[in-house]
């Protein structure tokens, strides 16, 4: 037997934040008929970009997590702005973030990042073909230093714990899916 779906009694935002907001939902269980509040963390979705230069480099960034307290390794990628699709969104990331560019771009597909909890989507794009073309142009709380990954490298990083954010493994997923 499937579970049911619950039944929405109210929403209401809880608390807003500069790049996200928390809503309380308040819903009725279908097996016991309780009420509870849910929490929901509403942001716009993200976008994760694999550049891939003609060499077979990833370019990659390390910068530092406060979730982590660490220098993480991870692809370029941010918040998708209002009206901006996917694809144009993992283009400005890379340029913003690397001064990169690339000639060749593929939608890979999407995940959930939590069911859960948050609402938005995190989408993954190929770019192919990226050069240097500039300088970084980062947000005032990006440090980001740019490295790069022989693609065949990728698998070791991620068994030996190198790269260990789950989107940006999902995003190597994806692209071996393809």
């Amino acid at each position: 037997m499937k579970p049911a779906k619950w039944v929405i009694k109210s929403q209401e935002e809880a608390k807003n934040f500069k790049i996200f907001d928390i809503q309380e939902i308040r819903a009725i269980s279908p097996r016991t008929g309780d009420e509870l509040s849910f929490f929901l963390l509403n942001c716009q979705d993200w976008v994760n970009v694999i550049p891939i230069t003609k060499n077979n480099e990833i370019i990659m960034v390390e910068q530092y997590r406060f979730g982590t307290s660490k220098i993480e390794l991870e692809i370029p990628g941010g918040i998708i702005e209002k009206n901006e699709e996917p694809i144009e969104a993992a283009k400005r990331e890379l340029k913003e973030e690397t001064g990169y560019e690339g000639t060749k771009f593929t939608y890979l597909g999407y995940v959930d990042p939590n069911p859960a909890f948050h609402t938005n989507k995190c989408h993954s794009i190929l770019i192919e073909n990226c050069k240097l073309t500039g300088k970084q142009n980062q947000d005032p709380g990006e440090d980001i230093t740019v490295k790069k990954i022989d693609k065949e490298d990728i698998n070791i990083f991620i068994q030996k714990g190198l790269i260990r954010h789950s989107l940006v493994i999902c995003a190597f997923n994806l692209l071996n899916l393809n």
